[in-house]
């Protein structure tokens, strides 16, 4: 079974570390698990795993997690901003269009 096959039967992100025999503080997975996927995923989108082995595979998977926790280590998951609602968050509110009446509407005299 390749390594994504096997990725892909895990049910949580403390399966992933088990896995790939990473260590982890559960404080930190506790607070940012899904984060720490997305951004496992966004570096595995980047990688082109189909090209290596099993066991380059697994290095490159477990090199991936190991940067994507370390990520979340040294930063929080709101400063790092990977889910819509927290880019939509620091996002100017565009501007309120307000409804033009013209005088005439109101007056009942045409124009």
């Amino acid at each position: 079974m390749s390594i994504l096959n096997e990725l892909a039967q895990l049910s949580s992100a403390e399966d992933f570390f088990v896995a790939l025999d990473i260590p982890y503080d559960p404080a930190v997975v506790n607070v940012a698990r899904l984060h720490i996927l997305r951004r496992m995923g966004q570096y595995l989108r980047g990688a082109e795993l189909s090209t290596l082995d099993d066991a380059a595979s697994r290095q490159a998977c477990r090199s991936h997690l190991q940067t994507a926790y370390d990520d979340f280590v040294r930063s929080t998951p709101i400063a790092e901003r990977l889910f819509k609602v927290h880019q939509d968050a620091i996002k100017p509110a565009a501007p309120v269009r307000k409804p033009f009446v013209p005088l005439s509407a109101l007056t009942g005299a045409s124009a």
